[in-house]
C-alpha cells in the first residue's frame, strides 16, 4: 500500500486552512478539532486532535498545528493602523 499525502496549506483570512488529501481538496479548518473531520471523512476514523498533530504524515505549510490565523502585515492595514502597532 501507497503512503497517502496530506497537506495543510497555510491558514487565509476567512476560510481557515486548506486540506488536500492525495492532491485532492477534502475540506477546510480552523483548528484542530475542525480538521479532524475532514480526515475522518477521508478514511481516518481514529484520529483524535492530538494524533493529527503529531502524526508524521502531515505536511503543514506555512505554520504547524499550533498555527491557525494567517500572519497580517501591519502594512496591509490602515495607515493609522499600521502606527498603532509599531507604537
Amino acid at each position: 500500500m501507497s503512503e497517502r499525502s496530506v497537506i495543510i496549506h497555510p491558514p487565509t483570512t476567512r476560510a481557515g486552512r486548506q486540506v488536500w488529501v492525495d492532491g485532492r481538496l477534502i475540506g477546510q479548518a480552523r483548528s484542530l478539532g475542525e480538521l479532524t473531520t475532514p480526515l475522518h471523512r477521508a478514511g481516518w476514523e481514529d484520529l483524535d486532535e492530538v494524533d493529527v498533530a503529531e502524526l508524521p504524515l502531515i505536511e503543514w505549510h506555512g505554520g504547524g498545528p499550533e498555527v491557525w490565523t494567517p500572519w497580517t502585515s501591519p502594512w496591509s492595514t490602515s495607515p493609522a493602523a499600521a502606527k498603532a502597532a509599531t507604537q
